[in-house]
């Protein structure tokens, strides 16, 4: 379980920077692109998109692939999933805790 919690620490690490989340919002729109591509709307140069997008490469969310000189950059949307089903359990206990505390408030009455 260790080695899960590492992985969704470090999409949600990732996903803190608005940088990194409009990367990913842009490789979500296209199927894959370049350093250079994202980097010509985005306030920030080349080399900033480049360590932001290495950045998401180690979090999983990015993948690189080389063709030629070139390294485009597709989004892998399974750490999201990882995190979102985290997410999800965390709600889950919490709406079980919540019910047990509702119910022990109810049966007082």
């Amino acid at each position: 379980m260790a080695a899960r919690d590492d992985r969704v620490d470090a999409v949600f690490q990732a996903l803190s920077d608005p940088t990194r989340r409009a990367l990913l919002d842009r490789l979500a729109a296209q199927r894959a692109a370049t350093a250079t591509e994202l980097a010509e709307t985005m306030p920030v140069t080349r080399q900033a998109v480049v360590k932001h997008l290495q950045s998401l490469s180690r979090a999983g969310l990015v993948a690189p692939t080389r063709q030629g000189r070139e390294v485009h950059y597709a989004l892998t949307p399974k750490p999201l999933g990882d995190a979102l089903g985290w997410m999800m359990a965390v709600g889950a206990e919490w709406d079980e805790r919540l019910d047990r505390l509702r119910r022990r408030f109810d049966s007082r009455k």
